[in-house]
């Protein structure tokens, strides 16, 4: 191989490695992990600081709300009844209310508070709502 052939080649390579390494840690840095509020209680303090992703339906009478400082507590439930108290500090999506189902992103502190800085709400599904209201058939 001559010197340009060899130049041309370690400069492939390390742009090559050099994608590989930006793709792995950009990965790793932003995946995070989608639990259940029953799996995210089991793990207990292991998995307090972690990127985390939870589903639940929010609790009646849980949500407390201060609009000038855009914050929100409140607290969701899954199947089994268990709950965790969510701290999200951010604008609240328009169909945020009591009873709907919400994805929230963030971690867990030590104090067990999910303190998200994301807050997804479940849009309603339109058969759902044919379901509460069957027409009648004539």
């Amino acid at each position: 191989m001559n010197k340009k052939k060899m130049k041309f080649a370690v400069g492939s390579g390390v742009i090559v490695l050099t994608i590989i390494y930006l793709v792995f840690t950009g990965v790793s840095k932003t995946s995070t992990y989608f639990l259940s509020i029953s799996e995210l209680l089991e793990r207990g303090s292991a998995i307090h600081g972690t990127g985390i992703r939870v589903k639940g339906n929010v609790v009646e009478g849980s949500i407390k709300r201060d609009k000038i400082k855009l914050l929100a507590d409140f607290e969701i439930t899954d199947e089994s009844e268990k709950s965790i108290a969510v701290h999200y500090k951010g604008v609240v999506p328009d169909l945020f209310k009591e009873g709907i189902d919400v994805i929230v992103e963030g971690h867990i502190t030590a104090d067990g508070v999910f303190q998200a800085t994301t807050l997804l709400t479940s849009c309603p599904s339109k058969y759902d709502e044919a379901e509460e209201h069957p027409t009648a058939s004539s």
